[in-house]
């Protein structure tokens, strides 16, 4: 049974229609219980309301809850009858017969299934035409939420590996934002460990000042590519390459001696401090103008450099609580035993690791941001990493915090393994920006109602915003083939197909000469006589539970799936309805409509990261 607190009420006008009638559903599961119909403890029914959602076909309603089934096998009963029941309270709780028509009898094996009244639809599609916030409720009670993404080494070209961190993270860190939490942005960079090392011992030995002072990330580059094959001591890349393997013959212990360069920078070695300080510049310089292309941007770019002064005290403190001991003469915290594996914090040549910055990092963040939840958005393949980074954080003491890994696959070519060049080189984020918007330019140019002058802006815009979109709009868990050809498509899940959608919107507004703030202003009625018309206003008002659910697991492909039903629901309703021909007051409605529709498409494609463009 329900303990003594009281059933909630469902408020006529609050929150979107899942949060009203989840709140006619709590109060009919509390009926339920206290009248002795079935024993539900209060605790359970906030998982039962998780239940209601909308529904996959528009025959059986908008909205179905089936936790009828699940309590009558508890309750030792018919499915049915008690879906009969739920139904019963649900026509009796407060609010609902204002919002939602009353269920008929259950679907099936007790599924209650529930309709959006039209008149309560209408009045929700015509407020969100009157908000800035298009009808997407904030939330009650934000969060302070810290995102950790993009962290590329900056010793390195960026390359396709960074695209996925970097596009979820700055969709995440909009989306939240938008929904009223406190968002902090940290592109935690690479920039103080072995592959500097690796840069720091290659220039001593090979570097080139002119090709420095023509292309510094070019030179960089050359030299990590090169010392990372001779310290990696791979036989087969080696042996594939004549300068390499002369390098190979010349210093043998190249490895040994790059994590010798790296303790020297880290104990503060004048020389290796000088050259980190001038190759800094150039590294963060070519960063910043990929992001800037890209249109991310962060709140702050903590590198590991900023938390070196704190690493000591670290291994201190947690060798002080017996959390960490010696073993080989490295330190570690054995979490799983003598047997496994421990988690390192500082190597036998007394340099520090990932796992010490990090530890470093949520504390100092802890300290000076007060999170409540602080995501990394990582490689899948770094999951190990992270288990026992939350693990030992727990243990040292860390806890009021939700520390969560949005892990993500990996970006595949067509012979499904990781994509690369035709010469095995792994493909550089600007090259592969460069080849989408040459692509998208050349469908551009095609196009006669684009001006010239407008090509080059469109296809940047089409041509990044099909990358992101493509990999947005994937399972971000999953590992997904890349193609410029099927991400540009005018058809399909894609950004151009969004992007068309938003240009043919912009179309009816300028061919029928309709000033769209005036419309607004007027704020006509909303008329949904036409199902096509119902279908589109029901699926913009569902807005803000998408964004809901994009949080609830941090999956911006949940966002983007929504995207393209808006799109397609909108070229159904336009393909078939008369807008500028048809007479009042439906033409003022269905121009609302096509508005609202517009500013949901452009708003739900900002929050992804991608820009619109009125012709294409």
């Amino acid at each position: 049974m329900v303990g003594d607190a009281a059933p909630p009420t469902a408020p006529a006008s609050a929150g979107t229609f899942r949060d009203r009638l989840r709140s006619c559903f709590s109060a009919a599961l509390h009926g339920l219980a206290a009248d002795g119909v079935v024993a539900i403890d209060a605790a359970e029914i906030p998982a039962l309301l998780e239940q209601v959602r909308e529904t996959a076909d528009a025959k059986f309603g908008d909205y179905s809850g089936p936790m009828a089934m699940g309590l009558a096998k508890k309750a030792g009963k018919k499915p049915r009858d008690i879906a009969i029941e739920i139904a019963r309270r649900l026509a009796e709780a407060p609010g609902f017969t204002e919002a939602f028509a009353p269920p008929g009898d259950p679907v099936g094996p007790g599924f209650i299934n529930v309709r959006v009244r039209d008149e309560a639809l209408a009045a929700a599609v015509s407020a969100a035409c009157r908000d800035e916030r298009l009808g997407v409720p904030a939330v009650a009670d934000p969060d302070t939420i810290v995102i950790d993404f993009s962290s590329p080494n900056v010793a390195k070209p960026m390359h396709v590996g960074h695209i996925r961190s970097t596009v979820i993270g700055d969709a995440l860190a909009r989306i939240l934002g938008f929904r009223g939490h406190h968002t902090i942005t940290d592109n935690h960079l690479g920039d103080w460990g072995t592959q500097f090392g690796m840069i720091l011992w290659g220039w001593k030995r090979f570097g080139d000042e002119a090709a420095f002072a023509a292309d510094p990330t070019g030179e960089l580059g050359r030299i990590y590519r090169t010392v990372r094959k001779l310290a990696d001591g791979k036989p087969e890349e080696i042996a594939a390459d004549p300068s390499i393997a002369a390098l190979a013959a010349k210093y043998p212990e190249a490895g040994r001696e790059v994590l010798l360069e790296t303790a020297r920078l880290h104990e503060g070695d004048a020389d290796n401090r000088a050259l980190w300080e001038r190759f800094m510049p150039a590294c963060l310089g070519d960063i910043e103008r990929l992001y800037r292309r890209l249109d991310v941007r962060f709140d702050h770019t903590l590198g590991e450099s900023f938390f070196q002064p704190l690493l000591a005290g670290v291994v201190a403190d947690l060798e002080a609580k017996r959390l960490a001991r010696e073993s080989r003469g490295a330190i570690g915290v054995f979490l799983d035993g003598d047997d496994k594996p421990p988690f390192l914090i500082r190597k036998a040549d007394g340099a520090f690791l990932y796992a010490t910055t990090d530890l470093a990092t949520i504390r100092w963040r802890l300290e000076h941001w007060k999170p409540d939840r602080i995501l990394y958005v990582v490689d899948h393949r770094q999951g190990q990493h992270f288990d026992q980074l939350f693990a030992t954080a727990k243990r040292w003491g860390i806890d009021g915090v939700d520390l969560v890994h949005v892990a993500f696959g990996t970006v595949l070519g067509d012979d499904g393994k990781p994509f690369k060049t035709r010469a095995g080189d792994t493909v550089g984020l600007e090259s592969l920006l460069d080849e989408g918007v040459e692509r998208a330019a050349a469908v551009a140019a095609a196009d006669d109602s684009v001006e010239a002058a407008e090509r080059q802006h469109v296809a940047e815009t089409i041509g990044i915003g099909a990358i992101k979109y493509a990999d947005l709009c994937q399972n971000r868990t999953t590992d997904y083939v890349f193609s410029y050809d099927k991400m540009l498509e005018l058809k399909g899940n894609t950004a151009a197909y969004m992007q068309y959608a938003v240009a043919r919107d912009e179309g009816v507004f300028k061919k029928g000469n309709v000033d769209r703030e005036q419309l607004r202003r007027l704020a006509a009625p909303i008329v949904l006589a036409d199902p096509k018309e119902r279908a589109l206003a029901l699926e913009i008002a569902r807005f803000g539970e998408v964004l809901e659910d994009v949080e609830a697991d941090y999956r911006p492909n949940v966002l983007t799936a929504w995207l393209f039903d808006v799109a397609c629901c909108y070229s159904t309703f336009y393909d078939a309805l008369p807008i500028l021909k048809c007479a009042e007051p439906e033409r003022s409605s269905r121009l609302a409509l096509c508005d609202l529709t517009g500013r949901v498409l452009r708003k739900g494609l900002e929050l992804l990261g991608i820009g619109t463009v009125r012709k294409m």
